[in-house]
């Protein structure tokens, strides 16, 4: 075991000393980014809890996501770090190369806990050349949400290809009663930046690789472009983003979208400020009775597929208490890891499914946390289980460009110029073939650093 700045001490003083003087010693910092007052209370509830059961004292600091990195960078220039950082995908590998998070504690704590018990897409994302960065917490996966009733009534298989799409929106397209899909087409909105990455995905399609910029491969890129518009035209015309998508399917007037998970209680008739309205009763689950999804969707360059995803980690920096930062983790992904994944149940999706002894733990508890807003239900009550296997299985094989090849800074990069939407949609409105849209958009990210 490795010997934190505490345990240090505790080494070369009397122990009686050492242990008046432990409780002290041993309370850490927690920098949170769920920052929204009830999920910082349940944050609050939790940090108590462990408090109680460790006698480990936690400080609960909340931080907005736009202010992290700045923040995080500052505090690491001045010796003085929280002990854990809860933070996205992005910062995972470029905080463990700057020397900002201790990889060492991070491996030690997912070993410990079983690296098996885990999702390896959430693992995979932080991976490194001794072990991990961080320990993945919770995560969500982009889904193709469908009307399953129409497609049994059809006789046609689910939308996990791109050829299913495109045979489903044959049968289904009928506007303006039904359009087929709803893709995104609004260029300056990350909505689209995320559905394109994730159909690119699909296709096994990347602008990177381990030496840095690569560029689109034309062939795979093209089936990607020929796909991406066959589904605008099978949408209404104009800017559209997540609000015409969830929209259009709310009323019963598209076949399919491309949505978070975060629709799920949406669909239930469990928030007010987004109702569906397929029929007059606002808070009905009538649509998500209806309705099945698919995380990992292939096209025909990549047979096995991805899923796009988006996990959260819990880091270990360089300024902590080793020892008792990396006993806050282990509870909070054991005993306490139901309270954690109550904070937003309908975003957070368990990372690690259970125990050696009990492998489906978290998985079957999270089914029953209750999500929603203004009315409160079970996942496991408005879905179906193999449903719920389907969306827990995306972080399976969750991906993202870059991450694989160690240029996540670089494809996010990338992803932020812009240019993928732009071209896309010049494509797409016809304004260019698919062989110059491919070459436009090596020539001008080729320049990003």
């Amino acid at each position: 075991m490795r010997l934190s700045k505490a345990a240090g001490l505790l080494t070369t003083g009397a122990t009686a000393l050492a242990l008046t003087a432990s409780a002290g010693l041993a309370d850490i910092r927690f920098w949170t980014t769920e920052e929204q007052p009830d999920r910082l209370a349940k944050q609050q509830e939790m940090a108590e809890a462990f408090e109680e059961a460790s006698g480990i004292a936690v400080e609960v600091i909340p931080v907005s996501e736009t202010d992290l990195g700045t923040r995080t960078t500052a505090a690491y220039a001045a010796g003085d770090l929280p002990d854990v950082i809860y933070h996205t995908l992005q910062y995972a590998l470029p905080w463990y190369e700057a020397g900002i998070l201790d990889g060492d504690a991070a491996t030690e704590v997912i070993e410990e806990l079983g690296e098996d018990t885990y999702a390896p897409g959430a693992l995979a994302m932080a991976a490194t050349e001794d072990g991990w960065a961080s320990v993945p917490v919770d995560g969500w996966t982009q889904m193709i949400v469908y009307r399953k009733d129409l497609f049994e009534e059809a006789g046609l298989e689910p939308p996990t290809t791109y050829e299913n799409v495109l045979t489903a929106i044959e049968a289904l397209h009928n506007p303006p009663e039904m359009f087929g899909f709803v893709a995104a087409t609004k260029v300056d909105e990350n909505f689209m930046s995320q559905v394109l990455e994730h159909v690119f995905l699909a296709n096994g399609a990347t602008p990177v690789g381990p030496d840095g910029f690569t560029g689109f491969d034309e062939a795979a890129t093209t089936e990607v472009l020929e796909f991406y518009k066959a589904i605008a035209e099978a949408s209404p015309p104009g800017e559209l983003y997540w609000d015409q998508s969830r929209t259009l399917y709310f009323a019963g007037q598209a076949a399919m979208i491309i949505w978070s998970p975060f629709i799920l209680d949406e669909l239930a008739g469990l928030r007010d400020s987004a109702p569906p309205t397929i029929n007059d009763d606002p808070t009905s689950s009538e649509l998500a009775s209806k309705t099945g999804i698919v995380t990992n969707f292939a096209g025909p360059s990549n047979p096995d597929g991805a899923a796009w995803g988006d996990i959260r980690y819990f880091g270990i920096t360089a300024d902590a208490d080793t020892d008792e930062a990396m006993e806050f983790i282990k509870y909070s992904m054991g005993d306490g890891y139901t309270a954690t994944l109550s904070i937003a149940p309908e975003g957070k999706f368990p990372v690690r499914n259970g125990t050696a002894d009990n492998p489906t733990e978290f998985i079957d508890a999270w089914a029953t946390l209750p999500m929603g807003v203004d009315r409160k239900a079970p996942m496991g009550d408005l879905y179906a289980a193999e449903m719920i296997d389907e969306i827990v299985g995306g972080l399976d094989v969750a991906q993202r460009w870059g991450v694989e090849d160690g240029q996540l800074a670089l494809a996010s990069k990338i992803i932020n110029s812009g240019a993928i939407n732009r071209v896309v949609r010049q494509y797409i409105d016809g304004e260019i073939d698919a062989a110059t849209a491919v070459a436009t958009m090596n020539d001008e990210l080729s320049s990003i650093q």
